[in-house]
């Protein structure tokens, strides 16, 4: 333990963003209680996540990049900045920085917790998958999960000890999402008045299936209400030609006027206080913090059944669920929600009533902060481990 009797706690990520990870990144390294908890954190340079960092009060220490096959130059950094800083628990995100977490971890003798935020982080195909999970298994305090699902998924056939894994659901700060201009959000996306703007929020990366989108919105646009639908696709562009392939898909199917892909969004708030309803149309997805942002800020939410939306959504209740990879389905259930003001209005009201009682911030930090006691008073002594790695 620290000399000023509070918790150590180094947050460290091999990514930069923007993304859902890297902004629970940090929501949890900025919203811990100061009188418990001593946050240090460690990313491997600059971009969307430093600059967050920074404008939210916390300078991070920038690590060599960790994402390599395996970098002894970040692993020696990441363990010198532990014994440097006198941390006592260690919490990575990412599987690959659980990874290195894990070995620093067994260095240093300090317990780490490791959040895994989805699937697609895990590369089935990796040649050492199965030595990274045994060091896992060996260096992990505690293994959480952002959904019952991710954890099933990725825990199955004992690859992680059940005893070790802990679901924690991601939170929102609801109050964020409270007092948004309607009127002027839709002006500033151009939205005219009796059209139905549907909006989507996420980087432009496979998971997310935004082609099934946009073959839905073609459906919508072929229908009886079709000149009244727009749709924004808010995301950071990728590097790999998927963004230009769904413009190129895009104007294919006539969509031009009609689908607009804005970037990267700085104001979320904003663009979802415009929608008349927001749509998942992911592939694959750990928990989907859009969906959660989406019902604090009062908008129906349409999303696909993809793992972690159906811990969120309850269908017909709280939002309406569709199959994944199905754009007949996708643009049936946003006729269905878009064109009854009722229905709307009450998935939206329930959807914003379960966010507020079982997704906020304060109950995601409180559940770390219990895993952070726990791994401790299991790791018992805190003394470091003999000077390997100088």
């Amino acid at each position: 333990m620290t000399v000023n009797a509070t918790i150590g706690v180094l947050h460290t990520i091999d990514t930069t963003g923007p993304g859902g990870a890297e902004t629970v990144f940090r929501q949890l390294a900025t919203g811990l209680d100061p009188a418990r908890f001593r946050s240090v954190v460690a990313i491997t340079g600059e971009g969307w996540l430093a600059d967050d960092l920074r404008a939210h009060g916390v300078t991070p220490v920038m690590l060599p990049g960790g994402r390599r096959r395996m970098s002894v130059r970040y692993l020696r950094a990441l363990v010198g900045l532990i014994r440097r800083e006198r941390i006592d628990v260690v919490q990575a995100h990412l599987f690959g920085t659980a990874v290195y977490a894990s070995i620093a971890g067994l260095l240093t003798r300090r317990p780490v917790v490791a959040t895994l935020h989805g699937s697609v982080d895990v590369d089935p195909a990796d040649r050492v998958l199965a030595l990274k999970f045994a060091l896992l298994r060996a260096g992990l305090s505690a293994a959480v999960f952002v959904s019952d699902a991710l954890r099933d998924g990725l825990a199955a056939g004992g690859v992680l000890p059940a005893g070790r894994c802990r679901r924690i659901y991601n939170g929102v700060d609801v109050a964020r999402y409270r007092g948004i201009d309607r009127a002027s959000a839709r002006e500033r996306l151009g939205a005219g008045d009796g059209e139905i703007l549907l909006g989507a929020l996420g980087n432009i990366r496979p998971a997310k299936d935004y082609g099934v989108l946009l073959e839905a919105m073609a459906r919508l646009v072929d229908g009886p209400q079709g000149h009244r639908f727009r749709l924004v696709i808010a995301g950071q562009p990728d590097r790999h030609g998927l963004h230009e392939a769904l413009l190129r898909r895009r104007d294919e199917l006539g969509l031009g006027e009609r689908v607009a892909f804005t970037g990267h969004c700085t104001d979320v708030p904003g663009l979802l206080g415009a929608l008349d309803a927001f749509v998942l149309s992911s592939a694959s997805e750990g928990l989907s913090i859009a969906t959660l942002e989406a019902m604090a800020a009062g908008v129906p939410v349409v999303a696909t059944r993809c793992g972690g939306p159906e811990e969120i959504v309850s269908h017909g209740e709280t939002g309406w669920l569709v199959p994944a990879g199905d754009p007949a389905a996708l643009a049936t259930g946003l006729a269905r929600v878009a064109g009854d003001p009722d229905l709307s209005a009450r998935l939206a009201a329930s959807g914003l009533a379960r966010v507020r009682a079982e997704f906020s911030l304060e109950a995601m930090t409180g559940a770390y902060a219990g895993v952070y006691e726990q791994a401790l008073a299991r790791n018992g002594s805190c003394a470091p481990a003999p000077g390997w790695l100088p």
